[in-house]
């Protein structure tokens, strides 16, 4: 509970300053922006292991507070989850676990020269919908299937870091997200308390940028 306080008071400060910045001379500007996602679920330590590929799109706002400094927030479509390949004596093939979320970065943006900046903040996100699949190599346990919702926490938040680089309009960039909440719900079951699944998310996504 205490990084959920310390996430929404960096959020209530962004927030606050954006407020402020609309007072201001300097010009903000809005954009779009999509790319590509590599997640993960993580318990302990984040590994490189049962990447999951996505994709990411939404808009976002630059709200100058100098030159060199600035508040960017964002409202975007991720998807996130795991993939696990197997391969057994009785079948081989890839199930996917698929988590679809509309999230919301709240950034300060510092530009260490004209054209490179570094970029870092808190995040919420919402769970739109969840899909598990599975894929065999001869198509004979082939399926789709969503997941109810109230399995799983609807709601998630972490921290968000990356680096960009800005050519007038157009920009190019790469982040990673870092989840402090578990995917699934508390439970209670004789006597024993758990979270499933008991991880967290985790994501590198590459995107390109245009700014109106």
């Amino acid at each position: 509970m205490k990084k959920l306080n310390k996430i929404f008071t960096l959020v209530a400060i962004a927030i606050g300053a954006t407020s402020t910045l609309q007072a201001q001379e300097n010009n903000a500007s809005i954009g779009l922006k999509g790319g590509l996602n590599m997640s993960n679920l993580y318990t302990e330590d984040v590994d490189d292991n049962n990447l999951l590929t996505g994709f990411n799109i939404g808009l976002f706002a630059q709200l100058p507070v100098s030159s060199s400094l600035a508040i960017q927030p964002e409202i975007n479509y991720t998807i996130k989850g795991a993939e696990l390949k197997y391969d057994t004596f009785f079948a081989s093939g890839t199930g996917r676990f698929r988590l679809n979320y509309i999230e919301i970065p709240v950034l300060i943006k510092a530009n260490l020269t004209k054209n490179f900046n570094v970029h870092f903040g808190p995040y919420a996100a919402f769970l739109m919908d969840s899909k598990i699949t599975n894929e065999t190599a001869i198509n004979t346990f082939n399926f789709e299937q969503d997941i109810d919702k109230e399995d799983l926490n609807t709601f998630d938040y972490g921290l968000a870091a990356g680096i960009g680089f800005d050519f007038d309009n157009f920009g190019i960039g790469a982040r990673y997200n870092y989840g402090l909440s578990t995917v699934g719900k508390e439970r209670t079951s004789g006597g024993v308390t758990y979270n499933f699944p008991d991880s967290k998310n985790s994501a590198l996504s590459i995107y390109a940028a245009i700014k109106f």
